[in-house]
């Protein structure tokens, strides 16, 4: 009864808001947010079809399943966690956060305390002294699983297992703890060693009622209950029955290829990161899933490869970052001419910029459909279907 409640009440404006810079649309009502998203998307897309309405959240607040944080020494010697200020590395200290997952943030400032009492350093990037760099949290929506990583500027941690024990304590709920070094001068947060502290080095938490294993350095839906609406959509969309060749391009760890296999003939997973094909493979077998392969490769020239054997692709889909695809990979899917391609945007400028492209070699957009995923943000995350015009 309480998280019923808890839904129909809006919360107070942040009072991080004017340093932050996370969440530009604060103080702007959630039904608002929707409708400026949505007349973006429309207004970007409206050259090439129909937009539907937006798919929003019931409960737009504490949705982050994954959760960074850096530490910073003050003058004074406290320690104070939080977010880098928007376009600097000055730390704006966070209690609580109200789009981050509530668990995480207790833990987050518990062990910021911890760091006082084992006199250990938060890594200052000006002298290059100090041990603790960043810490990022990863929880499992539906498992409940919880893997907090302690990037640090060296492999040597003092009294770490009573770092860990102590942590334990704190927080039993913790299910894997991992040290990741990073002791390069970058502005990159992990590293890329890793060893494990406590547990298996991963969680797993469940997608579409598949199970998918998470681990530090992979790329995870940070929505998972959005998420799952846009897949189904996307699925929904790539019109399956059983008898489609399906092509998964940028696959990361799997996810929509493995939710897809259900309905497909076979399944094809191409990524260019290494151990994001590992997970994929991995998450594949945990499944139970025979008709899925991935390949580590790019995609672009992978295509051209299939087309090149002739290998028949019915549906493709994409769902490129935020810079959206460049043209040797839009150029590789005109040659492959699949049937369908099922386009997932987080970046409704570079999908219209794409969509242009596609359009000119044949296609045409059937729909799209907006879901909002980052409440509280400008991001906007879209699904189109593409189909091949008949000839």
């Amino acid at each position: 009864m309480e998280k019923e409640k808890k839904k129909s009440s809006q919360l107070p404006a942040c009072p991080h808001q004017k340093k932050c810079g996370g969440c530009q649309y604060q103080g702007i009502s959630y039904e608002e947010q929707l409708k400026k998203k949505e007349t973006k998307v429309r207004n970007l897309l409206k050259p090439f079809g129909k937009t539907r309405s937006i798919v929003g959240m019931e409960y737009p607040y504490y949705y982050r399943n994954k959760v960074h944080a850096v530490f910073h020494r003050k003058k004074d010697g406290s320690i104070v966690s939080g977010v880098y200020e928007e376009g600097t590395h000055f730390v704006v200290p966070v209690e609580e956060c109200q789009i981050e997952n509530q668990k995480a943030d207790a833990i987050i400032r518990d062990i910021r305390g911890l760091l006082k009492s084992f006199k250990i350093q938060p890594y200052n990037e000006d002298t290059g002294f100090g041990l603790l760099r960043h810490v990022l949290i990863r929880t499992g929506y539906y498992t409940g699983q919880i893997m907090v990583v302690l990037v640090t500027s060296s492999v040597i941690f003092p009294s770490k297992n009573n770092f860990v024990k102590a942590l334990r304590k704190l927080h039993p709920e913790i299910t894997t703890i991992v040290q990741n070094i990073n002791d390069k001068k970058t502005s990159m947060v992990l590293g890329e060693r890793e060893q494990v502290m406590f547990g298996k080095g991963y969680i797993e938490d469940s997608l579409c009622g598949m199970t998918f294993r998470i681990s530090a350095k992979s790329f995870y839906q940070v929505n998972p209950k959005q998420t799952e609406l846009l897949y189904e959509k996307a699925i929904e969309l790539a019109d399956l029955h059983q008898k489609e060749v399906v092509l998964d391009a940028y696959c990361g760890t799997g996810t929509i290829g493995l939710i897809a296999s259900k309905k497909a003939k076979e399944v094809i997973g191409v990524e260019l990161n290494k151990d994001a094909v590992a997970d994929a493979i991995i998450n594949a077998k945990k499944n139970g899933v025979k008709n899925a392969r991935f390949y580590q490769k790019d995609a672009g020239k992978f295509m051209r490869e299939l087309a090149a054997v002739k290998t028949p692709i019915d549906v493709v889909f994409m769902d490129p970052p935020r810079s959206g695809s460049d043209e040797a990979f839009l150029s590789s899917l005109a040659i492959l001419k699949p049937k369908r391609i099922v386009y997932i945007s987080c970046n409704p400028e570079t999908q219209a910029r794409d969509l242009k492209y596609l359009t000119k070699q044949g296609y045409e957009m059937k729909e799209s459909v907006p879901f909002d995923l980052f409440p509280f943000t400008t991001h906007v995350e879209t699904v189109c279907l593409l189909s091949k015009k008949a000839q």
